[in-house]
């Protein structure tokens, strides 16, 4: 089967303004990550690590520096012609901060059907507001909030209108940056609800990106971890919440809150990441690293399969066997 997206060794590099070596920052260094239709895939990691810069690239609203990008099967990195414009109705984006996605100066209502517009569909202006209403329906929300303006509404029904407006379009994929940072806990809790109801109904992919593990957990069927710009560990959530293989997911997993005596001894990490600028040799992470082996500090270790099947990018864990012999 042919995955929905396929991202093969992307990378974004920015050039250090002002320094006259030439460096470059490295904000995404060669990811690489498959997703199927109909699944979600969690990215997580510190803020600064890339997973909202590899969000824009795979929207399109970044250029890549390197790698290549594929959805449904077709090579979409280069594309910016007419095919750019009907790719980008099946790939849409809800953003952190409902408010700053929004336009003040439009109602609810003329904001959900201005995809529509854009891209010609649906002719006519009842059409298009019997389908805006219809979604915002779908996404839990009154019709006669239609004629509202966004500062009219609560910070969950903005995050609301956002979802209605991604989906009119009836995307195969859904690119979600932190939806519900900016949420109180219960309407994240619900909105995170409304997202898999969606799914299920619609069928479409999510990525999500979030630094809250717990929320990754809950939504997605498969996790990848990033660390200054490359992807260290990817697996299922019950592989690499009850069981994580890398040290830093370790870290990442021992500080999410758990509810009764705490069963894990959280793991506090010396120091803060490196600058992307300037990369450690060998392993990016062994500088912070409690179990960093010599071979870390002079070799940087290649995302392979692990034993159980998760990819892991670690001396420390061992090769599938089977895996290294293909």
């Amino acid at each position: 089967m042919t995955a929905l997206l396929s991202v093969d060794r992307l990378a974004k590099h920015y050039p250090v303004a002002g320094d006259r070596a030439g460096r470059m920052l490295h904000a995404v260094d060669g990811v690489s990550f498959t997703l199927e239709a109909g699944r979600t895939l969690g990215i997580v990691g510190e803020s600064g690590c890339g997973k909202s810069t590899t969000a824009k690239l795979v929207l399109g609203l970044l250029p890549a520096t390197a790698g290549r990008i594929a959805f449904a099967g077709a090579p979409v990195t280069a594309v910016r012609d007419a095919r750019w414009r009907a790719l980008r109705r099946s790939m849409q984006m809800v953003y952190q901060d409902p408010m700053a996605a929004l336009d003040r100066r439009l109602t609810v209502g003329d904001q959900v059907v201005e995809p529509l517009a854009i891209h010609g569909l649906e002719a006519g202006d009842a059409a298009r507001r019997d389908r805006a209403l219809a979604l915002l329906e779908a996404v839990g929300l009154r019709g006669d909030l239609f004629h509202r303006y966004p500062h009219e509404l609560s910070g969950g029904q903005r995050q609301r209108v956002v979802l209605a407006r991604a989906l009119i379009l009836d995307p195969k994929l859904v690119v979600c940056d932190e939806p519900v940072s900016a949420l109180d806990v219960s309407v994240a809790a619900q909105v995170i609800n409304l997202l898999q109801d969606l799914q299920g109904r619609f069928g479409m992919a999510y990525l999500f990106i979030s630094h809250d593990l717990k929320v990754v957990r809950q939504i997605a069927d498969e996790v990848a971890v990033m660390y200054l710009g490359r992807i260290v560990e990817q697996g299922r959530p019950d592989q690499l919440f009850h069981a994580p293989a890398h040290p830093y997911t370790e870290a990442l997993v021992s500080a999410v809150p758990t509810p009764g005596p705490r069963r894990r001894e959280r793991i506090v990490l010396a120091g803060d990441p490196p600058n992307p600028v300037d990369r450690p040799a060998g392993c990016a992470f062994h500088p912070r690293c409690p179990r960093a082996l010599p071979r870390c500090r002079a070799e940087a270790p290649a995302l392979r399969p692990a034993p159980d099947g998760r990819l892991v990018a670690c001396h420390l864990v061992p090769a599938d066997a089977r895996a290294a012999a293909a």
